[in-house]
């Protein structure tokens, strides 16, 4: 039995050549553009490094420290370990302001965040020269810096001479005249939830306003013909197109109101009695006005986790609902 094999044509062989993907880019042209973004991010990523990282090490150093002011002068350092941290955890004050930080903060974004998307809903169904009037207004707000509205606040709140005692005694609120805002607990905290309310309503306005611009005109229409009204329209249109925005600016008011040393300082220093003390402001006048620094620097980083430690609990919660849904 003969096997025909069959015979490969004659002439030269032709060799394919297999292309380097990429327009047949060499590897290391496809390795230097594969780099090129982190490159690109190296400088923003040292500058963080620099003026975030390095006070956040040197901060978490100290904290191990017994740092007041003679080791300060004399250039001394006395390692207690985590000294500071038990006198901190085992005793009574931090955990009384820690509660009384997170229902500050909570209290400060349910309203900013109710207030401020009222506010941005009213930008989308107002006219153009309206909503221009408005969006002006909110940036001016907006644009303040802090430490001159929190001037303006304790002018308008004054005990002798404040415009707020004056109106109110106009109305007929006699009791009012030379009223000491400042002079309680809860009075103060009225002051300074009425101005980080005020100060942070315009960046939640803007943002949802700007996510109702994305929402097609269209399902508005195909709802309207389905019979819904104002209400049904806002669940079943409004919200879910607002939700991630929602979800984002709630994370970032949650950091902001938390961390809102200058108000809670520069309107009564925490007072009256620290009773209004915040972890920011806990901390400053534990570590800067005691001379406490290492105390204050552990005070600082405990602060640092339990923000975290919050951020990431909200978040778990945000990506559970979007699973859900």
């Amino acid at each position: 039995m003969t096997v025909q094999t069959e015979r490969p044509p004659s002439g030269p062989m032709k060799v394919h050549r297999r292309t380097n993907g990429g327009h047949g880019k060499p590897p290391e042209s496809r390795r230097a553009g594969a780099l090129l973004p982190y490159l690109l991010l190296l400088p923003a990523v040292a500058v963080t490094l620099v003026f975030l990282g390095y006070p956040l090490i040197n901060n978490g150093i100290l904290s191990f420290q017994n740092l007041n002011m003679r080791q300060l002068i004399q250039h001394l350092t006395e390692w207690n370990g985590i000294d500071n941290y038990k006198e901190i955890l085992t005793g009574s004050d931090f955990w009384r302001v820690t509660g009384r930080s997170i229902a500050f903060t909570a209290a400060n974004v349910v309203l900013i965040m109710l207030l401020g998307t009222l506010v941005g809903l009213l930008l989308a169904r107002l006219g153009k020269r309206m909503r221009v009037a408005l969006l002006i207004g909110l940036v001016l707000a907006w644009a303040m810096p802090v430490v001159a509205s929190t001037t303006v606040y304790q002018w308008l709140f004054a005990q002798r001479f404040g415009v707020v005692n004056w109106v109110l005694v106009q109305f007929g609120f006699e009791n009012m005249a030379e009223y000491n805002w400042l002079g309680g607990q809860m009075s103060t905290f009225f002051v300074v939830t009425l101005l980080i309310v005020w100060q942070s309503i315009p960046f939640v306005a803007i943002n949802l306003y700007a996510a109702t611009t994305t929402i097609p005109k269209e399902l508005y229409e195909a709802a309207s013909l389905d019979g819904a009204g104002a209400w049904k329209s806002f669940t079943s249109v409004t919200l879910p197109f607002m939700r991630p925005f929602l979800y984002a600016t709630t994370f970032l008011e949650i950091i902001w109101v938390f961390k809102a040393f200058v108000q809670v300082y520069t309107i009564n220093a925490g007072g009256p009695d620290r009773l209004t003390e915040i972890l920011p402001v806990y901390a400053y006048i534990e570590g800067i006005g005691n001379q406490h620094y290492g105390m204050g620097s552990a005070i600082a980083m405990l602060t640092i986790v339990l923000m975290l430690a919050l951020t990431a609990y909200y978040l778990r919660i945000v990506l559970k609902q979007e699973e859900d849904a």
